[in-house]
């Protein structure tokens, strides 16, 4: 019932940022945690962040904190993945997750996101 549709992917430089955006339909957004994870050929799917349902409370993989940024609009049902000093590594599809197992607590588990977006990607040339 609840839909979510990434945007904002692309390729750019090592050194430069992008902004991806992840829009809800069907259900409030307000009443679900959200999670980044991205996942690059042959490799398995890796947390990045993690956000409450208010946006009082983030959570982020230790590599990526300092350069990614997790925001939210519950008005405008978005949350947003802010991505800086991006480097090759950071290459990968992105997905957002609606974690909808009505706990309160941030989690860095896939299993807990039953929601998933179709993925938007990330490519960084060096």
């Amino acid at each position: 019932q609840l839909q979510l549709v990434e945007s904002g992917g692309g390729l750019v430089q090592a050194g430069g940022s992008l902004r991806l955006s992840c829009v809800a339909s069907g259900r409030p957004l307000s009443t679900y945690n959200m999670g980044w994870f991205r996942q690059a050929p042959g490799k398995e799917r890796e947390f990045v962040a993690a956000i409450s349902w208010s946006g009082g409370t983030t959570d982020y993989a230790d590599p990526l904190k300092g350069r990614f940024t997790t925001a939210r609009d519950n008005a405008k049902n978005t949350v947003y993945l802010q991505m800086n000093s991006l480097k090759p590594e950071d290459t990968a599809l992105y997905y957002c997750a609606a974690d909808n197992s009505y706990l309160s607590r941030l989690s860095r588990l896939e299993a807990r996101y039953g929601d998933w977006g179709q993925g938007t990607q990330v490519t960084v040339s060096s």
